[in-house]
């Protein structure tokens, strides 16, 4: 049974000084790593904290955000900051003139901030110059906009080091300074000191130039793709370690890292993918098929069986994306253990075939009120990656394993969705679970031993509803249905309660704020899974109202979105911390959704979904052993849209097509009709 001291921290966000809070007013973090450095930029226009603030860390040491090796307990990142001295003053960049966006200039990716301050413009660069050192630099120029020559004194440095670096710096003129920050991991400490440009090379841009490429005709896309692929691969570790949430949980999950996986292999850092997936594989599987989550083993009837579904279903996209046959040949044991492990008899409800547990999607068990029943996410999650295991089967030549899978996936689909009495549609529409007795699991009341904080909506007075629930939405994110049919519709309109519940702003809750244990407040990545699902139904306006949202919210400049936007009870929970699934989120809304590219393992099938309002795009991906040229325009006046290539065409209809991988290094352009009206 699970203990419910498990979800109890001791990060007291009121102890110490306001930069070892995560979420402080305005906060937007640039996360910035190589696998043996990792390192975040600050920016807190708000006035909590410190405007602009270094945190660097050891990406093998999960950790709070107070625990990084440059912030102070008393001081916060106070030390990091950038101070320029002249004969009268000190200045440091504040609450006004301050910006901060991503750079591709150097061909990888740069925080960079600019400020101004009395007669200085000022402009901090920060990046990993490296892809196999762990050293973060920092180039700072200072322009002198006044008439006269000045004097001044650049200073920094970490809790343990000062830096400083006096010139005189003529009228219009320019100064540069470059500061190298080297983690020292045996040591677990930071290293400072000036270096020169010759420490700079170009080495690590030639490994982004062989990632994905977009660009979009709209900013908002852009940055947002840009922000996603850049710091995915920068807060994972050489080894594969990485946080579920930064700074928030300290602990990993099948689940999560998962989609991390799909993540990479959609931004073409298909290296970094066979890492993060060979560590799920070996670490995090056991020789039976179970997985672990919150880096916990569980009883059986607390077993999130989604874990092996999503782990099977990343592992044939990442086939099928790099035709890597060695890495699922490797650990076919490991795979059949995924696929078998749910269909044991102690999973299933005998009436309807379908798998029962204690235990629900978001986490919440038995001392919350959850009885044992069927879960849609299990149930949808396990047939899916069910029909992905029976894919790499017949890529393996194994055909008894992919009659046998793809009979249990039928099965449980057939289940979920036909089974008057147990099945998971009523009402038509999708629901979140159902008792053993086939009655729909609507409400639910913690027990005495839930130990939640007072004024958290579980532990108050009247009824907690589990419906409505995002991952509702997953059937129609993932194809399982179409989003467009009669049940696909009626789930939105059914979801749409979850939009701005308790609060002003907008943004989807993860479920009924009634049953949220710790604070109510909308949710970036469940929210992502409705765009992706009204992107499947061609609702863009839906779509785009979601990202408007997202980039309302604090962390927008630098696409670094917390798990939730409330305020939490902290202590006894986790301060809010940065899920990179989010990141994943993002892309595969914009590659798999919007441009549509879905490789086959026969065949590289593209379905595009573009927005009415984008008229251009041009992108490049890594695919296989070659590269993916893609260019769309919507110019037609009329008509079905136009699929031409250098790869031959098994087959075209008005909306997708499927080229064969005769060639290694496929082109396609894509003509769209103009929207009406246009």
């Amino acid at each position: 049974m699970i203990d419910v001291e498990e979800h109890i921290y001791e990060d007291d966000p009121s102890s110490g000084h306001w930069d070892v809070r995560t979420h402080l007013k305005d906060v937007s973090y640039f996360f910035l790593g190589n696998g043996r450095i990792q390192a975040a930029v600050q920016i807190a226009p708000g006035g909590e904290g410190t405007a602009v603030g270094l945190l660097v860390m050891n990406p093998q040491k999960l950790r709070k955000k107070r625990e990084a090796l440059t912030l102070d307990e008393t001081s916060g990142l106070e030390s990091t900051r950038l101070g320029i001295r002249t004969d009268t003053q000190v200045y440091f960049a504040g609450e006004t003139n301050l910006q901060a966006n991503w750079s591709f200039r150097r061909g990888l990716p740069s925080a960079v901030v600019s400020w101004w301050a009395g007669q200085f413009e000022i402009q901090e660069e920060f990046f990993c110059p490296h892809s196999s050192r762990p050293i973060l630099a920092r180039v700072i120029r200072v322009k002198n906009r006044k008439d006269k020559p000045v004097k001044l004194t650049l200073e920094t440095g970490t809790p343990f080091k000062t830096l400083s670096r006096g010139c005189e710096l003529p009228p219009a003129a320019v100064a540069e300074f470059i500061v190298g920050y080297l983690l020292e991991a045996d040591e677990d400490r930071v290293a400072l000191d000036f270096i020169t440009s010759d420490d700079i090379t170009a080495e690590a841009a030639g490994i982004w130039e062989k990632t994905t490429q977009i660009k979009f005709d709209d900013r908002l896309l852009d940055r947002f793709f840009a922000a996603a692929r850049s710091q995915l691969p920068a807060v994972i570790s050489s080894q594969g370690v990485v946080d579920a949430s930064i700074w928030q949980y300290n602990r990993e999950w099948v689940r999560d890292h998962s989609w991390m996986a799909l993540g990479l292999v959609h931004s073409g850092q298909n290296r970094l993918a066979r890492l993060v997936l060979e560590r799920l594989l070996n670490d995090f599987v056991t020789n039976e098929g179970d997985t672990i989550d919150s880096s916990e083993k569980r009883q059986p009837d607390e077993v999130e069986l989604d874990q092996n579904g999503e782990l099977l279903y990343v592992l044939d996209h990442y086939l099928r994306w790099t035709g890597d046959r060695e890495l699922i040949v490797r650990y076919w044991d490991r795979i059949e253990a995924l696929a078998e492990f749910p269909l044991q008899v102690i999973f299933r409800h005998e009436p309807s075939g379908l798998l029962t547990n204690v235990r629900e999607y978001w986490e919440r068990h038995h001392a919350h009120g959850i009885k044992k029943g069927m879960e849609l996410a299990y149930q949808l999650f396990v047939s899916v990656g069910l029909n992905s295991a029976a894919a790499m089967a017949e890529v393996l030549g194994k055909p008894i394993h992919r009659d046998r899978w793809q009979k249990e996936a039928a099965r449980l689909s057939q289940a979920l969705l036909k089974d008057e009495r147990y099945g998971l549609v009523h009402e038509e529409r999708f629901i979140k679970r159902r008792g053993v007795d086939g009655a729909v699991h609507s409400l639910i009341q913690p027990q005495n031993e839930a130990g939640l904080p007072k004024g958290s909506p579980l532990a108050s007075a009247g009824e907690h509803f589990l419906e409505p629930d995002t991952s509702e939405a997953l059937p129609l994110a993932l194809e399982f249905i179409p989003a467009e049919s009669a049940l696909g519709r009626n789930t939105l309109i059914h979801l749409e309660q979850l939009w701005g519940q308790n609060w002003e702003g907008g943004g989807y809750g993860r479920y009924h704020c009634s049953s949220e244990p710790d604070t109510d407040g909308p949710w970036p990545f469940p929210s992502l899974f409705v765009a992706r699902a009204y992107a499947e139904a061609k609702d863009f306006d839906k779509v785009w109202r979601i990202l408007r949202w997202m980039d309302s919210l604090s962390g927008s400049r630098s696409g670094s979105w917390f798990e939730f936007y409330g305020v939490p009870h902290s202590p006894p929970f986790a301060q809010l911390g940065v899920p990179p699934w989010t990141w994943s989120e993002m892309l595969c809304l914009l590659i798999h959704h919007i441009l549509g590219v879905r490789p086959l393992h026969h065949g590289l099938h593209i379905r595009p979904h573009l927005f009415p309002t984008i008229k251009k795009v041009e992108a490049g991906f890594p695919l296989r052993q070659g590269w993916l040229q893609l260019r769309i325009q919507r110019h037609l006046k009329d008509g079905p849209a136009r699929f031409h290539s250098n790869a031959r065409i098994l087959r075209s209809s008005s909306d997708d097509v499927l080229l064969d991988y005769s060639t290694p290094n496929i082109e396609v352009d894509i003509d769209l009709p103009l929207m009406r009206g246009e």
